[in-house]
């Protein structure tokens, strides 16, 4: 029924003068705990979901109910959460509480579902999920009966193997996106769900794992060190980041929400998956494609997987940049910072997001979760490190590196160098004139073409022009 009303009412809207958005429908999936159709539009820039009153009833053993048209107290006490199951009877202008208990516990920051949190959480588990986004967005408290609930085996269970994972996924990214990331982090770990929700994965997947992960503590200790650096609320012994290691953190809401989904998968970020090609990739990519369903809005499948493979990269580059020669030292650290594997903003990563990345994983392993605390002099340490880097880039120039582009192109070179075809050794001397570039800030498009000339002179640039003839295919009978 949840459509046929949202079109009655989107045409008493427009016959106001209000035009509503588009009219779109969620169908009800019993086997994966979704029992009713729901239709959705935009009013006011709000989301607005419309469905019918409802009550059920379970015959035997079954988790798949009959759903029938209910009163409000049963459509009530069917809700996740008793704040959710308050209703606005728009003739008296007032609000009612079927439950008895939604106004207090919105009153008192409480969540509590509004029967037995075991029988709410069986007959959808998601409600799991959405218990701690609600939990996390305002601030409030889980009692102690949901988290008993919650942690139950027989409800995570469910939660991992009968809930659609695009569900999980839209609860998650919500979570990722709102106010309190941390917090939801948090009641991940207190309730045991970082397992259940990240290894919800297919047989060819999840048994061909490199290994295992690691405690899920942490994701804890890493969001915890994330948040108070995102945050500026660290220690006031502890130095602040330099703008350039939270410039997008600031400035690109995309980028924060990344960088917490990174922390909470990564116990997972040194463990690995064969196909059965038996190529390798990350486990990372393969939880968040498979048991999260975020695909890459967000830039989620494709910028995550590089945050975390970039990890080993950029600590190995920060210990070795400093031995690297004055006269090259633009181009061998814009080289680095260029690599596809530390920026790509096609897939929303600035190297910048990759140094504050493994920043925070070298700070959370000097993190302290119970206590709440960084080691000061470690962590000063560390910080000073990445802030040092960060001051070199500025000075020398480097925060655009990765979208640099070569005065000259492929025709450019072909022409100058006198040469008859392109192939390998063209990208190469493309690359190369980028480093040069790097190396010669004033440069000109007619100092680079002379300059691509000695260099074949004197034999540095090999032009492949010989042509390969074409393999022919021996005739058969």
């Amino acid at each position: 029924m949840g459509e046929p009303f949202a079109e009655e009412f989107s045409q008493f809207a427009r016959s106001k003068g209000v035009e509503p958005g588009r009219i779109g429908k969620i169908d009800k999936n019993p086997s994966q705990s979704k029992h009713l159709e729901t239709a959705t539009f935009k009013l006011f820039g709000l989301d607005l979901d419309f469905v019918n009153l409802r009550s059920e009833e379970y015959a035997g053993d079954s988790r798949i109910p009959t759903v029938s048209f209910g009163t409000p107290l049963e459509d009530a006490m069917r809700r996740d959460i008793t704040i959710n199951a308050l209703f606005y009877n728009v003739h008296t202008k007032t609000v009612e509480d079927f439950t008895s208990k939604g106004l207090d516990d919105l009153k008192d920051g409480v969540i509590r579902t509004p029967l037995p949190p075991k029988e709410t959480f069986a007959d959808d588990p998601l409600r799991v999920l959405r218990c701690i986004r609600f939990a996390s967005r305002f601030g409030f408290t889980l009692v102690q009966e949901l988290k008993d609930a919650a942690r139950d085996l027989e409800i995570q269970t469910a939660l991992a193997n009968k809930i659609s994972k695009e569900r999980v996924g839209v609860e998650l990214d919500k979570m990722l996106k709102g106010q309190n990331p941390l917090s939801a982090i948090e009641l991940f770990e207190e309730l045991s769900l970082s397992n259940p929700v990240c290894s919800a994965l297919p047989p060819t997947i999840s048994e061909k794992m490199s290994g295992d992960p690691k405690d899920s503590i942490v994701a804890l200790r890493n969001a915890s060190v994330l948040n108070e650096l995102t945050k500026n609320t660290l220690d006031t012994q502890i130095p602040s980041l330099h703008p350039f290691l939270s410039r997008r953190s600031q400035t690109d809401p995309t980028c924060r929400p990344r960088l917490f989904l990174a922390s909470f998968l990564s116990p997972y970020l040194s463990l690995t998956y064969t196909d059965k090609k038996n190529k390798t990739f990350p486990a990372v990519e393969a939880i968040i494609r498979e048991a999260l369903k975020l695909g890459t809005q967000n830039h989620y499948l494709d910028g995550v997987p590089i945050l975390c493979g970039a990890v080993a990269k950029t600590r190995h580059f920060l210990d070795t940049y400093p031995t690297y020669p004055r006269s090259t030292r633009r181009s061998s650290i814009g080289v680095f910072l260029r690599n596809k594997s530390i920026h790509n903003l096609n897939a929303g990563i600035h190297w910048s997001d990759s140094m504050l990345f493994t920043l925070v994983l070298e700070l959370g392993e000097q993190y302290d979760a119970i206590s709440d605390a960084l080691n000061v002099e470690r962590a000063t340490a560390i910080i000073s490190k990445y802030n040092d880097f960060a001051t070199l880039a500025e000075e020398l120039d480097l925060w655009d590196v990765g979208e640099l582009r070569p005065l000259v192109d492929g025709k450019d070179v072909l022409s100058t160098l006198e040469a008859k075809r392109s192939g390998p050794w063209l990208a190469e001397t493309l690359s190369k004139v980028v480093e040069w570039q790097l190396d010669n800030r004033d440069a000109t498009k007619e100092r680079c073409l002379n300059w691509l000339r000695l260099e074949r002179q004197e034999g540095r640039i090999r032009v492949e022009d010989s042509e390969q003839p074409t393999a022919k295919r021996p005739r058969t009978k």
